[in-house]
């Protein structure tokens, strides 16, 4: 597994080291500041290397270098996500203020960073990542007084299952809120062909629940839809999904045997749920372009129309048309039949935008371009038109919370909310 685990500055110097086995030593880091560093490199080249038989695995924070070397063949994700944990732990530990962590708040904790590299990784497998659980006993650098007389209590929150959640937690109003994000990602032909549609989802939840709540969560996602065997008449809407991550608090292997998303959740607000959608994806815009150039180029026309798919009892926000022009455009003429429009040249087109889009209506503009005659008679490539926009209360996917039930001994209700949101990803029409 992991060597070494070094944090590295810009100069190439070890500022601290952690060896966890004897087959790395220091001069790794020479290595690493001779190909990497010295290298230059542009940040597009993959964070893994091979030199000399070593995999150096790294990530870039502030001025630093988190580096883990293994003489091994190590999982690449597994330390990638390692290194991005130490990142999280250091900046809870060291963040305040405007002070940020980084080189300096490094060398003004080195106490407290070896403790925190010891309890993380042990003989280079990585063992505790929690935030919370490592603040129990790890306070500033300083040990608690009463650690010996609380040993036993604090053994189970360090070992135990569930380290993301504490036994006493109390709030006099159990609420748990639930929002629904989806990005969604269009690629469409000028002809109105879809050439590339998918829906980037999270599932995110905020938990404000006393005790030791177990929690039941279900989608309607096809497969689990299909596995329950219900005699109801009629089909309810099915989503599948292409793919789909969960935080670590969910236990697989009940999802894995009947598509049930079972946990216990953290205090607070936490990604419960990614995903991502690739078929049947409902566009919220339905966008129709037409562009006229004249034959001898000093002028162009476009209209532009756009209907919304989505029900009239819904509004979109925050909706901006990004429609390119000519990079010669000298002045254009601009009509539209809802909200402002304006030409900015340093964008290269104009800049469409219209604060409330109610569901079913259509809305157009009309432009007139009079171009500069140019030099090079180079044709104009025609960039696409770009859209982003904000529905509330609406999926793409078609992604609906069917239940969520909680489970407490003390038998509490709690009061539940959910809210969907779909935002514009890389929504472009070409023209």
């Amino acid at each position: 597994m992991i060597s070494a685990v070094m944090l590295i500055n810009m100069k190439g110097e070890i500022i601290v080291s952690r060896f966890y086995r004897d087959n790395v030593d220091r001069k790794a880091a020479d290595v690493f500041r001779l190909k990497v560093i010295a290298a230059k490199e542009t940040g597009k080249e993959p964070p893994i290397k091979l030199i000399d038989g070593t995999n150096f695995v790294y990530i870039r924070h502030e001025n630093l270098y988190l580096v883990a070397c293994s003489r091994s063949n190590a999982n690449p994700a597994m330390t990638l996500h390692f290194l991005q944990s130490l990142v999280h732990i250091f900046s809870a530990y060291f963040n305040e203020g405007k002070k940020l962590f980084n080189e300096e708040r490094i060398r003004d904790n080195f106490t407290l960073v070896y403790e925190l590299l010891d309890e993380v990784m042990d003989f280079g497998y990585p063992q505790n990542s929690s935030v919370e659980t490592l603040q129990l006993y790890i306070n500033t650098g300083k040990m608690k007084a009463d650690f010996a007389a609380n040993q036993a209590e604090l053994m189970p929150e360090i070992t135990g299952k569930i380290d993301w959640r504490n036994k006493d937690i109390f709030h006099r109003k159990n609420e748990v809120f639930i929002d629904v994000t989806e990005s969604v990602g269009l690629l469409m032909s000028a002809s109105g062909q879809v050439l590339r549609s998918e829906v980037n989802g999270v599932v995110t939840m905020k938990s404000l629940l006393s005790g030791m709540p177990e929690c039941k969560f279900g989608l309607n996602d096809k497969v689990a839809m299909d596995k329950e065997k219900k005699k109801k008449a009629g089909r309810r809407p099915q989503v599948e999904l292409a793919d789909c991550t969960f935080h670590r608090c969910v236990q697989l292997g009940k999802f894995d045997a009947d598509r049930s998303i079972t946990f216990i959740p953290p205090d607070g607000k936490f990604d419960l749920m990614k995903y991502r959608i690739t078929s049947n994806v409902n566009l919220p815009f339905k966008v129709l372009p037409h562009v006229e150039e004249s034959p001898c180029g000093t002028s162009a026309k476009m209209v532009i129309k756009a209907k919304a798919n989505f029900s009239e009892k819904l509004f979109a926000n925050k909706v901006v048309f990004k429609i390119p022009c000519p990079p010669n455009t000298a002045t254009a003429e601009i009509k539209t039949t809802s909200g402002s429009a304006k030409y900015v040249p340093e964008k290269r087109g104009i800049i469409w935008r219209i604060r409330k889009f109610a569901g079913g209506d259509e809305e157009q503009i009309d432009l007139n371009l009079v171009l500069m005659e140019s030099v090079s008679k180079k044709k104009w490539n025609r960039p696409p038109l770009s859209l982003n926009f904000e529905v509330p209360m609406f999926t793409s996917s078609g992604l609906h919370v069917r239940y969520l039930k909680i489970f407490e001994k003390s038998g509490y209700k709690p009061t539940k909310w959910v809210r969907y949101v779909s935002k514009a990803g890389s929504y472009e029409h070409r023209i």
